[in-house]
């Protein structure tokens, strides 16, 4: 029984800090995420915000045209974002 027990506890704590690990680079991930976001929004237009809460608030997803801008802008803020981090 107590052979069960220990090989039980190994397992668990095994886990743990298998979970641990993840939450750690979930934290991480998360934080880059919101200088990103935050760094996003310093660079856009007060029009551009007021169109993504307008979508926000609608549930529509971006046009065409919002998509393609927006995808040129984070091109530039993830190479200046990743630059302080590092």
């Amino acid at each position: 029984m107590d052979l069960v027990k220990s090989h039980l506890m190994y397992a668990v704590r095994e886990e743990v800090e298998v979970l641990k690990e993840q939450i750690k680079e979930l934290i991480e991930k998360n934080s880059q995420l919101e200088q990103e976001n935050t760094l996003l929004k310093t660079l856009a237009s007060p029009e551009q915000l007021a169109q993504f809460q307008a979508q926000l608030q609608t549930g529509s997803p971006p046009s065409s045209s919002q998509s393609q801008g927006t995808a040129q802008q984070p091109a530039q803020p993830a190479s200046q974002g990743s630059g302080p981090s590092a």
